[in-house]
């Protein structure tokens, strides 16, 4: 079975293609976007040569579900999702930067602490913090947004400011709109037995509104602990049983991979494939409480992708 890393559609009254990482977004006249989820998976900023089958299924469904779930704390994209791997949305203008909410030691910004620095993107981190150790409350550790093969770069709240990459008005209603999204997602975690660790939001603007646009609260932007365990593990030192992209990075910093030039991607065995979609589908069963329905690789994925969409697009 092929993943779907590559579509080439043309639908009615497109204007415009953009290839992300993951996602093809299509343009559709001035005011929607078409949004197809490919099953392309990036670490360390570098499209990997093998996609993974079902994770463009997981995230777009992840994401929708979120979205929905979330539509009361601020306006979001989202106008419908009629295929399995799509979203269709408003068409935003993008503000360029990423906001990051940590609720715990970890990941990088545990990479980061245990290097020796205490700042991150202005935040004063405690002195004797352990990793995977709570915060006391959620931070903001916001980044630019790159452009594809760049790297996203650390920024704080006052240099986002001073450099009038977002207004202050705006700077603090996303901030107030991030950490709600946190809260919202940990409380939707917390009831199906995980810990909402850290995730990213992006945010645009549509006319003086700003609203949430790309994806929400899926392993590709956050990361989750089991909450089973975790404070025995903690007190241990052990490491914390995940449902994240970060047991991705782990296997290739283990295969001396971090996207650096000269580094060469380990090689991606259908072992290794399989094993990672195995573990996207056991995040959506766990965070949405549902049986993951796999959709039909089968027949014509396209064919149904550009019927799915065209419908869609027919009734707007």
């Amino acid at each position: 079975m092929q993943a779907i890393t590559k579509t080439e559609f043309f639908f009615p009254n497109q204007t415009n293609k953009y290839v992300g990482k993951v996602r093809d977004v299509y343009t559709i006249g001035q005011d929607y976007l078409v949004m197809i989820v490919s099953d392309r998976i990036s670490a360390f900023d570098v499209v990997l040569p093998k996609g993974i089958p079902y994770k463009g299924q997981v995230l777009n469904q992840i994401a929708a579900s979120f979205l929905d779930q979330t539509q009361d704390i601020v306006p979001n994209w989202k106008i419908a999702s009629p295929d399995p791997m799509v979203t269709i949305g408003h068409k935003c203008d993008p503000l360029p930067v990423e906001m990051i909410v940590r609720g715990y030691l970890t990941g990088s910004s545990w990479r980061t602490y245990s290097s020796g620095c205490r700042t991150i993107c202005g935040v004063e981190i405690p002195e004797g913090m352990k990793e995977h150790q709570k915060f006391p409350h959620p931070i903001l550790t916001p980044t630019t947004k790159a452009e594809q093969g760049e790297h996203d770069m650390d920024i704080s709240r006052e240099e986002i400011i001073s450099q009038g990459l977002v207004s202050e008005e705006d700077y603090i209603k996303l901030e107030e709109y991030s950490l709600k999204l946190f809260e919202r997602g940990s409380q939707i975690a917390a009831e199906r037995g995980l810990i909402l660790v850290d995730t990213k939001y992006e945010f645009g603007k549509k006319g003086d509104q700003i609203y949430l646009i790309d994806e929400i609260h899926t392993p590709d932007s956050s990361r989750y602990f089991y909450s089973q365990n975790y404070q025995e593990f903690f007190q241990k030192g052990l490491p914390q049983r995940q449902l994240s992209k970060e047991f991705v990075r782990e296997w290739l910093m283990e295969n001396g991979f971090q996207g650096k030039d000269g580094q060469r991607v380990p090689e991606m065995t259908p072992e290794i494939v399989e094993s990672i979609s195995n573990r996207y589908i056991e995040l959506y069963e766990h965070i949405t409480g549902k049986s993951f329905v796999k959709s039909d690789y089968t027949n014509d994925v396209y064919e149904r992708i550009d019927t799915n969409v065209r419908n869609m697009l027919a009734r707007l």
